[in-house]
């Protein structure tokens, strides 16, 4: 952070509004907004348009504060080594990382500490009592299955139905991405297990592995219009967004397993050498103001402070069906924190390594 940018946050962040004070939509600061103004720049990493509808957010940044924005699409992990690599000589303002990743940032000291104004109304499990990171938005793992490669009385309802059957699955790079860690949790659970105990999923991947069922790349919606498996294994928000961009869109159905999933989130985290550190803050601020969580809502996400917000009702007719989650659960951030951290050498040694046979 340069030192001008420094003293200005320091003059605005002094000035602060009470959180959640006289209703839910709190100003941004006045010096904040005319310092974010004069730095005129946001530089996100982990936040493309498509996902949770970030778009939006950075069109309102744009219209609003004039706020030009580019974004690097990478996973939580790579955005953390990234802030840490750069030091001093940052090119990143702001990331989005996985639940698990926000106490790594914390203790790599890449992430700046930071209360938004409307912090007493985001829960106490979903933030940092320090500020270092809050989530700004939560979501639940999915299965997207192609009914047109799937026949109706063969879709996998379920893990177990998943492991036993012949569906291909892609799920992302466990290790790395947020989404691929929580989606050997989700089996994890259904299959008995937990966050300290993920063997019976990992044995399950292992099984796919070696039959040629496993695939790594990362669910979007170019391959799923491609049709490249018959199962993609992501966030609920994302298989949802995902299913309206296609031209093929009627022919995924989205289920949450019924056997066990697993709800989680994602935290937005200032780089405390951000090289535009006041449009860093104000995006920040933004995110969890009203219109910034509405505009999450608008790309399924549900945001943290959802309580206080009333809902479109063109985006909930679009939900999944509440039932469905009823054997879904929150993470446990401070067991999966550690454990996440582990599986990507156990993901490397005991399922990547396993033989694949030939695809059928």
């Amino acid at each position: 952070m340069n030192p001008i940018g420094r003293r200005r946050c320091l003059t605005w962040l002094g000035a602060l509004p009470l959180a959640g004070q006289a209703g839910a939509q709190t100003p941004l600061p006045v010096d904040l907004e005319r310092a974010a103004r004069a730095e005129g720049r946001i530089h996100s990493v982990g936040m493309p348009d498509h996902w949770a509808n970030w778009r939006a957010t950075w069109t309102d940044l744009k219209r609003l504060y004039g706020l030009v924005h580019v974004d690097e699409n990478m996973s939580s992990a790579a955005e953390i080594e990234r802030m840490a690599a750069e030091g001093r000589n940052a090119t990143i303002d702001i990331g989005d990382i996985g639940y698990e990743y926000a106490a790594v940032a914390r203790a790599r000291r890449v992430s700046l500490a930071h209360k938004p104004a409307l912090w007493s109304q985001i829960p106490d499990w979903a933030k940092d009592a320090d500020g270092y990171w809050a989530l700004a938005y939560t979501g639940t793992i999915a299965f997207a299955v192609n009914t047109r490669r799937v026949a109706a009385d063969k879709l996998p309802r379920s893990w177990k139905a998943l492991f036993a059957g012949n569906c291909s699955v892609m799920m992302g790079q466990v290790g790395s991405s947020a989404q691929a860690n929580a989606t050997v949790l989700s089996a994890a659970i259904a299959l008995g297990g937990a966050e300290n105990q993920l063997q019976p999923a990992v044995a399950a991947f292992a099984h796919l592995q070696a039959q040629g069922r496993l695939n790594a790349e990362a669910p979007n919606p170019q391959r799923m219009q491609q049709a490249l498996a018959d199962v993609y294994v992501l966030w609920d928000f994302n298989a949802l967004a995902f299913r309206e961009k296609l031209r093929n869109g009627a022919d995924y159905e989205l289920l949450i397993p019924a056997d066990g999933s697993v709800t989680s989130g994602y935290t937005p985290i200032i780089n405390r050498h951000a090289p535009h550190p006041n449009a860093g803050l104000l995006t920040r601020e933004y995110i969890f103001s009203d219109a910034g969580q509405l505009n999450l809502a608008h790309g399924y996400a549900r945001p943290i402070r959802i309580a206080e917000l009333s809902l479109p009702e063109a985006v909930s007719k679009r939900l999944i069906d509440a039932a469905q989650y009823k054997n879904a659960r929150v993470v446990q951030p401070a067991i999966w924190a550690w454990e996440a951290k582990k599986l990507g050498k156990t993901w490397e040694q005991d399922v990547l390594k396993k033989k694949a046979a030939a695809p059928t």
